[in-house]
């Protein structure tokens, strides 16, 4: 594709704008992208990737095949978002996010939603000690680093409603006092999409409060062979690699990496498209979209690059990066038309074919001499379920 033509753009990517805080400043024109991406020269980050990849190794020795789950999931959890995933039963959802949690360290909660759950059951609730003759309060177990929501769309709309509050907020109330969560908080979901009975599909309101929803297949007949081998004697048992501490460090880290102003633009433009895509010369399109995805959107997108450009070893963000978490991040969001449904269009063609009409800049990634790295996006936080 070719770079968009025209004067300098800022970081809002209109003419004339000013930068956006924490990013760089327009630059005079566009520059080409690098070849390969280049390796971090920088010690200490170096030291951090290979921790990085001492967790992914420590993952993928339980869990057999499904690559780009596992450097998802990664990804969710530098980006402080919370990560939904979808797949037919058996495929090591449940498993993947446990072993996760184990090798991420911190405290750990596996909720089974079920039709008959109610919100004390998650949140907590106030009992009467009769010695006492006062109300203490016993806390759900939300109350943890890392939550396992099993099965998530199998309970009621008013669990869903208290679950919300617990991702967009990350506090719960329970008699009138709040008790904030712990940090890090991350929600991970589970949810089988071939049953129809029984289940509560999830509120558009709290599907845009995950970061990621992540589809998750069958392995290969060769990754299914080597699951029977691996677990036919005694299944592998993870080992911790990394501690809270260091999920908050690699977390700002993450943070910290750089974004050219161009990709910005270009992200806007992307979430834009899902809203008014008779702009972007797709008139059929509009007949599709009942709902684009909103400003969330563009602020997990960034989030989960600068996540990607870290784990794959790099300080500033390439094209590449957006665009490989682009269909992650908006396949959960677009609202469709009947029409679509009729025509048996899904979210994942609407997002490819917005991908393949909005035109991908051609940027140096690299920050330029004398350009700091910008620092953590103020709302980024906004992306993993904040207001």
């Amino acid at each position: 594709m070719t770079s968009p033509s025209g004067p300098p753009q800022g970081a809002g990517g209109y003419p004339g704008s000013s930068p956006a805080p924490g990013f760089p400043p327009g630059s005079t024109g566009s520059h080409a992208a690098p070849a390969a991406p280049q390796a971090a020269t920088n010690g200490s980050l170096q030291a951090e990737v290979h921790t990085l990849e001492r967790a992914i190794f420590e993952v993928k020795r339980i869990i057999v095949g499904q690559d780009q789950l596992v450097e998802r999931m990664l990804v969710g959890l530098l980006a402080k978002g919370h990560v939904l995933l979808e797949g037919v039963p058996g495929v090591a959802k449940t498993l993947a996010v446990e072993t996760f949690a184990k090798v991420v360290g911190g405290t750990f909660a596996r909720i089974q939603f079920t039709p008959d759950l109610v919100p004390t059951d998650i949140i907590g609730t106030r009992i009467y000690r009769q010695g006492k003759e006062d109300f203490d309060i016993e806390l759900g177990p939300v109350v943890v680093n890392f939550l396992l929501a099993d099965e998530i769309n199998r309970a009621p709309a008013k669990v869903q409603s208290a679950l919300l509050e617990v991702m967009a907020e990350r506090k719960i109330s329970i008699g009138g006092k709040t008790f904030p969560l712990p940090s890090p908080f991350l929600v991970m979901a589970t949810q089988n999409p071939i049953e129809q009975e029984g289940v509560y599909a999830l509120p558009e309101a709290q599907r845009d409060r995950f970061l990621f929803k992540l589809n998750v297949d069958y392995p290969t007949p060769e990754e299914e062979r080597e699951i029977i081998y691996r677990m036919g004697v005694k299944p592998p048992e993870p080992k911790q690699i990394l501690n809270t501490g260091d999920l908050l460090r690699l977390q700002e880290l993450a943070a910290n990496t750089f974004v050219h102003h161009a990709l910005v633009d270009y992200v806007v433009r992307i979430v834009t498209a899902t809203r008014e895509p008779e702009k972007f010369g797709m008139p059929d399109a509009k007949a599709w979209i009942a709902y684009g995805a909103s400003p969330r959107a563009s602020l997990g997108i960034i989030s989960a690059a600068r996540a990607l450009a870290l784990v794959r070893g790099r300080d500033y963000v390439i094209p590449q990066d957006v665009v490989e978490v682009i269909p992650d991040v908006l396949r959960h969001r677009l609202v469709l038309t009947y029409d679509a449904l009729a025509d048996e269009v899904s979210a994942e063609t609407v997002v490819n074919r917005i991908l393949q009409t909005v035109a991908l800049p051609q940027v140096n990634a690299l920050p330029q001499q004398g350009h700091s790295v910008p620092p953590a996006v103020p709302a980024a936080a906004g992306a993993a379920g904040g207001r």
